[in-house]
């Protein structure tokens, strides 16, 4: 991926948000993209038409899906550079109110959807040897909050098989970044669910209402972080993880910072259960 402007951007959660931004800076730059959505009139509508933009409904959740989107951008461009798995939301609610059909949801979109696009985009990717993954994760996968459990949970999870996917593509020339954000100012906090079983006891609507309020007031400008994303793809010094805004970055520095602390405390008890 020498020239840049020559790369092709395949980015899941397009109509909004992250994704829509960095869809607009690429193709104002000259670069071609499939931009994916449950509706691509929602797209189409937002952005317009453009020679460099394929715009395609998918349902993410679906491998036979996202196989053919896959396949329809690289019979339209020729191949695929870049890989960005960025749709997901987030779902509020202590674990005892979160429902098995609301958690198995998310982990289907937050998890599962994400593999579906990197099974698919992979065996491109090796015969090429280059490629780049975009994987959004969350600070929040680095620490747990109350009320957000299964948030946590599937954050974390991509940040897991990230890492694992980074060591298996190393060898193909294929980097992998890991993309956690703070707050910033799209529209998530203004969309996300909560769990229809409420439980008084665990305060959730508070977490809620302090979402809502703050949304609008998010410190984090999106334009700023995908315009790093466009400058890092497909470089040799790419991080595996790129923790966006000052509240992302001081949330994991003090996380490892106090399991440190905790690990040390504890090395001896650690140490005590081998055989003699």
């Amino acid at each position: 991926m020498n020239n840049q402007k020559e790369q092709v951007w395949f980015i899941t959660g397009a109509s909004n948000g992250f994704g829509l931004a960095l869809v607009k800076q690429l193709l104002d730059a000259g670069y071609k993209v499939a931009a994916t959505s449950r509706d691509k009139t929602q797209i189409e509508e937002k952005l317009g038409q453009s020679t460099g933009l394929l715009a395609l409904t998918v349902d993410i959740t679906s491998d036979d899906d996202v196989k053919r989107a896959i396949e329809q951008t690289v019979a339209k461009f020729g191949k695929i550079d870049v890989a960005v798995n960025n749709a997901g939301y987030m779902l509020l609610g202590a674990l005892e109110e979160v429902s098995d059909k609301e958690f198995r949801q998310s982990v289907n979109v937050n998890v599962f959807a994400f593999q579906n696009v990197i099974r698919n985009v992979m065996p491109y990717f090796r015969r090429q040897e280059s490629g780049h993954f975009f994987n959004f994760a969350s600070s929040a996968g680095y620490s747990a909050d109350a009320c957000a459990g299964s948030y946590n949970a599937v954050k974390s999870a991509v940040i897991g098989f990230s890492e694992a996917l980074a060591l298996e593509a190393k060898p193909f020339n294929v980097k992998v970044t890991i993309v956690s954000p703070g707050l910033f100012r799209t529209n998530f906090l203004g969309a996300f669910p909560v769990a229809q079983n409420k439980i008084e006891a665990y305060g959730t609507q508070h977490l809620v209402d302090a979402m809502n309020q703050y949304n609008g007031q998010q410190p984090g400008d999106p334009d700023k972080l995908v315009k790093i994303l466009i400058n890092s793809a497909g470089k040799e010094n790419a991080p595996l993880h790129l923790l966006m805004g000052g509240d992302a970055y001081e949330r994991a520095v003090n996380y490892y910072k106090s399991q440190l602390e905790k690990l040390e405390q504890l090395k001896e008890l650690s140490l005590s259960t081998g055989f003699e």
